[in-house]
């Protein structure tokens, strides 16, 4: 999810190791054990040579080898992992039993490595970090498997309300939703072509995805409130690929720049350089891709999206420095257009406002709409289809009241000028003490 200045492995199954106990055998044996099979990796083969044994020894013993074999096997079998359904069902804490999510990539600081990876102190302060990194990769686990699986229906022709519920559905069930617990961190960003960022289909919307669309995909998931924000971008017509080049390098360069001390306005002008060294022709027309000067990445806290830092993702003067310990969300914006955005088109995205003071409201039916938001969603953002997903309905001029208070913040589309094209990707990484670790990286990006 965006800010911007204006508003703001499948887990390999444990394999049991099979020691083998240490036999004294004669030299008869040891003839009878060079007719057997050469030795393998296959605990098979090393259960004939046994019972090879074993029935030089004696008939009791060879039954008892047989025992042993199929008790092994057994035992191997249901050690086995469980593999995740198509489309994905179970969850990912079921994939890795003892919740030991893996270490995701990982990079060292650019003038300090050294000190930062030797010092036991600074090791010690990472370990103290060890329940959120595993609920972050816990919630970056679940997103990739669900992007995997949005990027294998995500075909023209399928209406976006429909990619929207299959993406939420998925995330759901991977994420093993619990109310405030764990779900989803922010609704379903979907938006298309010159719509840069905050659009998902309100209910009742027919749009369908086409062949000469650039669609970015935004979504979020959450464990304990420790969110993975990460973004990508679809397009069909291989016109595109200029501009998705550009804005994947720009947020790859984002991610090389950020660390503990790095200065946002750096970052922002090297991002910048980055994107705006690409170019791309459409229609016989060659348009030079510019970062969209009013989106920014941002930092990220515990539930919440937005927690006061940007990242600029344009050459501007921009106080302050990353921290150790912090998140943030990297994300490029590039467009063929004029590389800024404004708000337009019918909201979808809204989200309580955590700074407001408590305001007296006219209505039951605004005091009832924000307990429920406060119940289902505290100060998470959501959308109008997960409202009517909880039954409601007559909500929007309460919704409306909300609003007008300053309880509840409006997020309308961001678009640039009408007939350009914007893509967008985005990472979510923690700075550690020891290194930085980007969470959401995966093989797709």
């Amino acid at each position: 999810m965006v800010t911007n200045t204006s508003a703001e492995e499948v887990a390999a199954g444990a394999t049991g190791a099979v020691g083998a106990a240490e036999i004294e055998v004669d030299a008869g044996k040891k003839a009878a054990q060079a007719e057997a099979p050469a030795p393998a990796a296959a605990a098979e083969v090393d259960d004939e040579a046994n019972e090879e044994l074993a029935e030089a020894e004696g008939g009791d013993n060879a039954e008892s080898q047989k025992k042993k074999k199929k008790k092994k096997k057994k035992k191997s079998k249901s050690g086995n992992a469980k593999e995740q359904t198509d489309p994905p069902t179970i969850p990912v804490t079921q994939l890795f039993p003892a919740r030991k999510m893996p270490e995701n990539e990982t990079h060292q600081y650019k003038d300090d490595n050294l000190q930062r990876t030797t010092a036991e102190e600074i090791r010690a302060r990472d370990r103290l970090m060890e329940e959120q990194i595993q609920d972050l990769r816990e919630a970056a686990e679940a997103h990739r498997q669900v992007r995997s699986y949005v990027q294998r229906i995500a075909k023209p022709g399928i209406k976006m309300i429909d990619l929207c519920e299959k993406l939420e559905t998925a995330s759901r069930a991977l994420i093993g939703e619990d109310g405030l617990k764990r779900g989803l961190a922010f609704p379903t960003g979907c938006s298309l072509n010159h719509v840069a960022a905050h659009w998902t289909p309100n209910a009742g919307d027919e749009t369908v995805l086409q062949y000469d669309d650039v669609c970015k995909i935004d979504f979020g998931t959450h464990v304990n409130g420790h969110i993975i924000d990460c973004a990508f971008t679809l397009s069909f017509n291989p016109k595109y690929d200029n501009l998705l080049a550009a804005v994947k390098d720009a947020t790859n360069t984002g991610i090389r720049e950020a660390g503990i001390d790095a200065n946002f306005q750096d970052i922002g002008a090297a991002i910048q350089e980055a994107m705006e060294s690409y170019e791309i022709e459409l229609d016989g027309k060659t348009y030079p891709i510019k970062s969209i000067e009013n989106l920014n990445g941002h930092s990220i806290g515990p539930y919440r999206i937005h927690a006061g830092k940007s990242v600029p993702i344009v050459k501007r003067a921009e106080e302050g420095r990353m921290e150790e310990g912090e998140v943030y969300a990297i994300e490029t914006f590039g467009s063929t257009g004029r590389g800024r955005v404004v708000e337009d088109l019918e909201c979808s995205h809204y989200m309580r406002n955590p700074e407001c003071p408590h305001q007296p409201l006219r209505t039951k039916g605004a005091r009832d709409l924000l307990h429920l938001i406060n119940q289902n969603f505290d100060t998470l953002a959501f959308c109008r289809r997960w409202i009517d997903r909880l039954d409601q309905s007559r909500y929007l001029f309460s919704l409306k009241q909300l609003c007008d208070v300053g309880l509840v913040d409006a997020y309308p589309p961001l678009v640039d000028i009408k007939g350009s094209y914007t893509a967008q990707y985005e990472h979510t990484l923690i700075l550690r003490p020891g290194c930085k670790e980007i969470l959401s990286r995966g093989d797709d990006y």
